[in-house]
């Protein structure tokens, strides 16, 4: 009898099939790019039907499979073991239209998120979506996975930036609706279960995105603030005078803006360091003059009110770089730590300086936790943090986690606000899910995976 490795090379070519040495050179994620990969295979398909014909046979020999895009996820729904097939989609990364009337654009799913803001911007529009990633990061990982980024303040999630998709299913079947109509009321939303399901119903082969005009200012501000008081008025009294220009409002704590401005960062700081909190605002408009204006006036009323303790305006398209550089740069500041934990978690906005504040004083009497650095998008309630820590023992992983994760229950909290849950955060599901919410996705995985070969045992188990 063939083995499956045998039966794939019939569908596919050789240089489509990596096996044993060949695997030695890959990895499961972006940032442990020296941990070799464990798998039997990776198949590097070219079309949508080639994954359609791999499914089909992996589906009859109940093989299971794992879906690779960029590899910046940070909860391991990409890590693997020796007996999966991992279906790589860097092959599929054609750009195979942009309607500048409609305005949408439609992709491979192993398109990078750089490559699309490019295009878009080619042709006088924006894909709005925007992260740190963005050099790395598929869309079609990007889409299962529901990314937030930036702009969510004014855009919202990937969610609402797809139009339409092509998915192929666990037996091989392709779902394609790659519309590029905003209303389509005919039934139930099907794109929507594959958006954010991190890979464990279907894999995402294409995309229609929507595209927005490119606005032709961009105004860019840092600001000192002294409480976390003054951070939600700020935000309140900024999206109001900005007239709903407002697309970025991200919120730093000392610990962060500091390591990323000091050395061995090579990144000035644009404020003094002995502040209590930095807020970095953003504005998109079409008049260059009256939207500077605009922002400059916000400012000072924001100064002559006592909300603001200090602020310096972009003045050139360098500074605005240069001030986004420090928020991008996340991987900056986790380096200055041997070893660190990520979490982006989403509060109501009101309570998110106390709850942080408490938290942060948690986990700094904790044994083996070195710093914390706390940062976010504010906006929409999601702050992300970084602990950096002394060593990687289960034990201390674990008391990380629960004095992040256990307050969010009781506050109507959520222990991922934009990651994704994976395997790694598989056991705090229930802090912010129902029973009965959790028994409709297993209902939905059995239904749509039935011999479970798709990403099993990430995000929920059987």
């Amino acid at each position: 009898m063939e083995n499956i490795v045998e039966q794939l090379s019939k569908v596919l070519s050789p240089d489509q099939i990596l096996t044993d040495s060949q695997l030695s050179s890959r990895y499961s994620h972006i940032w442990e790019m020296n941990v070799p990969l464990v798998a039997k295979a990776v198949l590097l398909p070219k079309s949508t039907l080639e994954v359609s014909e791999i499914m089909k046979i992996c589906y009859d020999n109940e093989q299971e499979v794992i879906a690779h895009g960029g590899l910046t996820n940070l909860v391991g729904s990409t890590e693997t073991k020796e007996h999966q097939i991992v279906i790589s989609m860097e092959k599929l990364n054609a750009i195979n239209e942009i309607d500048n009337d409609s305005r949408t654009m439609t992709v491979q799913a192993g398109v990078i998120l750089q490559a699309i803001q490019e295009k878009a911007t080619d042709n006088e529009l924006m894909f709005p979506l925007n992260f740190g990633a963005k050099g790395s990061a598929q869309i079609g990982g990007i889409i299962s996975t529901n990314a937030g980024g930036l702009r969510v303040l004014k855009f919202g999630m990937t969610r609402n930036l797809v139009l339409g998709l092509e998915v192929v299913l666990p037996d091989g079947t392709i779902i394609s609706s790659l519309k590029k109509i905003i209303k389509d009321n005919s039934g139930y939303d099907l794109k929507q279960l594959y958006v954010g399901s991190e890979g464990t119903l279907g894999i995402i082969t294409a995309a229609v995105i929507k595209l927005v005009e490119a606005p032709k200012t961009r105004n860019s501000a840092f600001l000192a603030l002294s409480t976390y008081d003054d951070v939600v008025k700020l935000l309140k009294h900024m999206d109001g005078g900005l007239g709903g220009s407002l697309s970025g409002f991200e919120l730093m704590w000392p610990q962060y803006y500091i390591t990323a401005t000091q050395p061995p960062s090579t990144t000035r700081p644009p404020l003094p360091i002995d502040h209590n909190y930095y807020v970095l605002v953003e504005s998109l408009g079409s008049q260059k003059e009256q939207d500077r204006k605009v922002m400059e006036d916000c400012l000072t009323q924001a100064l002559e009110l006592g909300i603001v303790e200090d602020a310096v305006i972009a003045d050139s398209h360098s500074d605005m770089e240069w001030f986004w550089k420090i928020r991008e740069n996340v991987h900056a500041v986790a380096s200055v730590t041997k070893y660190n934990q990520h979490f982006d978690i989403s509060l109501p906005i009101p309570l998110i300086g106390e709850e942080l504040a408490k938290i942060i004083e948690k986990l700094e009497q904790v044994d083996g936790v070195d710093i914390v650095f706390p940062f976010g998008h504010v906006a929409d309630g999601n702050i992300h943090l970084i602990v950096g820590k002394s060593n990687e023992t289960d034990q201390l992983r674990e008391a990380i986690n629960d004095i992040v994760y256990q307050p969010l229950l009781a506050i109507g909290g959520s222990v991922s606000a934009e990651h994704g849950i994976g395997v790694h955060k598989k056991k705090y599901l229930h802090l912010c899910r129902t029973e009965a919410e959790i028994e409709l996705m297993k209902l939905l995985k059995r239904s749509l995976d039935p011999k479970g070969i798709l990403n099993m045992g990430k995000v929920i188990d059987l």
